[in-house]
C-alpha cells in the first residue's frame, strides 16, 4: 500500500514538474498580459510532434526540444497577427490557432499517435541521474531565467503592458510588441512542456493537448491560493508550486479509487473550489476593511 502511494506521489511529482513549464507559460498571457489563449491546446502536442518527428530522423533529444520550443514561438507568433493585426477577438484567435495546429500536428509525423519508448530523449541522455532531478533542474533553470527576465527593462514593460497599455506607449514604446512577445514565449513553454510529456510517457499524441488550459489555470489558481498575502513568493514560484499540487491532488484521486474518466470533471471542480475560495476570503478581506474603517 505505502509502495504503491510512494510510487503514485513520484509519478505526479514528475508530471507536475512537466505542467510546471505549462504553467509558467500560461502565466504570461493569463495574468500578466490579462488574455485568455485557448491556442495552449495545439501548442501542447505540437511540441510533442516536433520533438517525435525529429529523434524519429536521427536527431539529438536537446536540439529537438530546441526546435520545439521554435515551433512554439511560431505558433505563439500566429495567435498575435489573429488577435493584434486581423483584428480577431484574443478568444477567438486562440480558438483559430488550436484549430489550425490540429491538422499541422498530424502533417509533422503523419499519425496521430507515435511511439518514442526506443528513441534518444533527454532521459536517456542523462540516465545517470533520476527522472525527478532532471526534471527538477530544467524548472530552476527556467524559474531563474524568469525571473532574472522580469527584473530586466523589456521584462518589466511586458508586465506594466498587461496593467497599462498608456503607460507604455508614454514611454515610447509599443505595447503590441511586448504582447507579441507574451504570446511567443508563453505558447514556447508549452510547447516544450509538450515535448517532455512526450520523452516522460514515451509517445506523441493528438489528443494529448485536450483540456491543457484547464490544468494550466487550475495550476496558477492553486498557486495564487498558496501563501497569498505573501509577497515573497514570485509569480513564477506560485505557478511551479499550483502545477505540483495540482498533479499531486489528480493523482492520489485516482489512487484511491477515482475513475480517470471523471479526472476532467475532477479538474474542473477544483477549479471552481479554489475560485470560491479566493473570491470569499476576498469578500471577508474587504467586510473587515470597512469595519475597521467604520470604527
Amino acid at each position: 500500500m505505502l509502495q504503491g502511494l510512494s510510487s503514485v506521489l513520484m509519478s505526479s511529482l514528475e508530471i507536475g514538474l512537466i505542467f510546471s513549464f505549462l504553467a509558467i507559460g500560461v502565466v504570461l498571457t493569463y495574468k500578466v498580459l490579462n488574455l485568455a489563449d485557448l491556442s495552449v491546446e495545439g501548442t501542447f502536442p505540437l511540441g510533442a510532434f516536433i520533438f517525435a518527428a525529429c529523434v524519429l530522423n536521427g536527431m539529438n533529444a536537446i536540439a529537438a526540444m530546441i526546435l520545439s520550443f521554435v515551433g512554439g514561438l511560431a505558433a505563439g507568433f500566429i495567435t498575435y497577427i489573429l488577435y493584434k493585426k486581423l483584428k480577431v477577438d484574443a478568444l477567438l484567435a486562440g480558438i483559430l490557432t488550436m484549430t489550425m495546429l490540429y491538422s499541422i500536428n498530424l502533417r509533422i509525423t503523419g499519425k496521430s499517435n507515435v511511439p518514442l519508448f526506443e528513441y534518444d530523449s533527454i532521459f536517456t541522455k542523462f540516465s545517470f541521474m533520476p527522472k525527478i532531478v532532471i526534471l527538477i533542474i530544467l524548472v530552476v533553470i527556467l524559474k531563474l531565467i524568469m525571473d532574472a527576465y522580469f527584473k530586466t527593462e523589456q521584462g518589466y514593460l511586458l508586465v506594466v503592458t498587461g496593467d497599462n497599455q498608456s503607460l507604455v506607449r508614454s514611454l515610447g514604446k509599443n505595447p503590441n510588441k511586448y504582447i507579441m512577445l507574451g504570446f511567443m514565449l508563453s505558447n514556447g513553454f508549452v510547447a516544450l512542456s509538450g515535448s517532455l510529456m512526450a520523452q516522460h510517457q514515451g509517445f506523441a499524441d493528438a489528443q494529448m493537448g485536450t483540456t491543457m488550459i484547464v490544468t494550466a489555470l487550475a495550476s496558477i489558481i492553486i498557486g495564487d491560493t498558496f501563501m497569498k498575502n505573501s509577497r515573497k513568493l514570485k509569480i513564477t514560484t506560485r505557478a511551479i508550486v499550483g502545477a505540483i499540487a495540482y498533479r499531486i491532488i489528480s493523482g492520489l484521486a485516482i489512487h484511491l479509487g477515482l475513475d480517470p474518466n471523471d479526472l476532467k470533471l475532477i479538474t474542473a471542480l477544483i477549479v471552481i473550489v479554489f475560485i470560491f475560495y479566493n473570491n470569499f476570503t476576498a469578500i471577508i478581506g474587504q467586510n473587515r476593511l470597512v469595519k475597521a474603517r467604520e470604527k
